[in-house]
């Protein structure tokens, strides 16, 4: 009976392979025997168009005024005036079905290569008794209002916990709350806020070896996310408090100030620290990205993740675990939260030239994604700008960064959304292997039946 379901998950296999390879070869092709010579010159049309957009969109950027207005303009008019081009020329319907032929090729490809049975390693959930005297601390200004909306603070009285609601007339200090609340005999620490919040409290229950609770009130909460907590819901997150299980994950640290999600370096970092940043974002960030881009402003970093040396970049994250790169669908997530290593994602771009290779070029050169036990960030100044979780700190340089592996106790609820499962890498060699298979499967050996051991040889004498 298992072989047979070995042959037929083999089948599968097999054929959703052949049926990737055959969608690839017809996306490609479709062009070519439609348009002929058209086809082939308008597909060079249209990849030099999404170069001269990422090109304009590096100008818009980096430039201030007119020179800005007509690069915006630019970055719009020239997918447009490639989208009219094939209009007019009646093959903007090949252009869209090979578009979905290349979709369904990565639908069919990620399908093959997903049934093979290989699965991330998945966080180790821990049951333990619930807490008795957990304490909350609560911000009613994080998102917009949610302790409020969500009524956390009457649910978690509800439950038994002890709530402080943060004061927003005047600054408090979590950190202390969180101390003093140990040391009258907390067995839970838990936030409804932000993620600098979150990681300032998270630092205590670590050090006292105590659980935390998130609870996505924050506007973003990235944290809670990568932890599979609801967050259009964060009074959910309250129900770990009877029916709950600990995740062991992991805790930066930049310098001795922890973070759960990441250290910004750079651009973002000197953006941060803005003050018109809380209130206007965007008009912040394009009023200081030219003088950022172009090295009039900001300090020369010097990145050593490990024993790899990263020079000049404009723009460092290192993050708590790394982030998923190659999964559009899942960018900005993290896999696992517990693998004891930071995340570093460089980018260098000082021309429209290379801001266009990192748009089309599979490999750019300016852009850098490694994982490191250990990030150093130098500079050429005494100081450095770093958004810390999003909170803007000035560190003294060189800063180091850090993981302490599983030292963080997370109480979540037993039932929740949970962590969408990251599909495949397209591997193409291994998918070639796939479709050409006839008589054996690709799946891991682990799923085919143990090898016995030979017999066991009698001897009168032993090593």
């Amino acid at each position: 009976m298992e072989a047979a379901s070995n042959e037929r998950l083999h089948h599968r296999q097999a054929w959703a392979a052949r049926t990737a390879l055959a969608a690839t070869a017809a996306a490609a092709l479709l062009p070519v025997l439609v348009g002929g010579v058209r086809g082939v010159v308008l597909l060079a049309v249209g990849v030099s168009g999404l170069a001269v957009a990422a090109a304009a969109l590096w100008w818009a950027l980096s430039r201030r005024g007119a020179a800005r207005v007509a690069a915006a303009l630019l970055t719009v008019a020239a997918p447009v005036a490639v989208v009219a081009m094939f209009a007019a020329m009646n093959l903007l319907w090949v252009v869209v079905l090979s578009a979905l032929l290349w979709c369904f090729a990565v639908w069919a490809g990620r399908y093959a290569l997903r049934s093979t049975g290989l699965r991330p390693a998945r966080m180790k959930e821990h049951r333990t008794p619930p807490p008795q005297r957990p304490f909350l601390i609560l911000n009613p200004r994080s998102g917009g209002g949610k302790v409020e909306r969500f009524s956390l603070r009457e649910k978690a009285e509800s439950l038994g916990a002890h709530v402080v609601l943060l004061d927003p007339e005047r600054q408090q200090d979590v950190t202390e709350l969180a101390r003093s609340a140990v040391a009258r005999g907390a067995d839970l620490l838990g936030v409804a806020g932000g993620d600098g919040t979150q990681a300032l409290v998270a630092a205590v229950a670590a050090e006292h070896d105590v659980p935390f609770l998130v609870i996505s009130a924050g506007t973003r909460n990235h944290f809670a996310m990568d932890l599979g907590l609801d967050r259009d819901d964060p009074s959910t997150c309250l129900d770990a408090l009877t029916d709950g299980v600990e995740l062991h994950v992991d805790l930066g640290f930049a310098d001795g100030r922890p973070f759960v999600n990441n250290a910004s370096f750079g651009v973002y970092g000197a953006v941060v620290q803005s003050p018109g940043y809380r209130d206007d974002k965007v008009g912040t960030a394009l009023e200081l990205l030219p003088d950022l881009l172009s090295r009039q402003r900001g300090p020369r970093l010097t990145v050593r993740a490990d024993d790899t040396a990263l020079t000049d970049p404009q723009a460092v994250l290192v993050s708590n675990n790394p982030y998923r790169t190659g999964d559009p669908f899942g960018f900005g997530r993290r896999e696992r939260l517990n693998s004891g290593k930071l995340g570093v994602l460089s980018v260098r771009v000082d021309s429209a030239v290379e801001a266009a290779e990192l748009l089309l070029d599979p490999n750019p050169a300016g852009l850098a994604a490694l994982t490191a036990h250990e990030v150093v960030v130098e500079a050429d100044e005494p100081h450095l700008e770093v958004g810390l979780d999003g909170e803007a700190l000035l560190l003294p340089t060189p800063v180091r960064c850090r993981v302490a592996r599983r030292a963080l106790r997370v109480r979540v609820p037993r039932v929740r959304p949970g962590v969408p499962e990251p599909p495949p890498r397209l591997d193409w060699r291994r998918l070639r292997k796939l479709a050409a298979a006839v008589g054996r499967t690709a799946v891991p050996g682990r799923t085919s039946p143990p090898t016995a051991p030979p017999p066991r040889q009698e001897s009168g004498s032993q090593r």
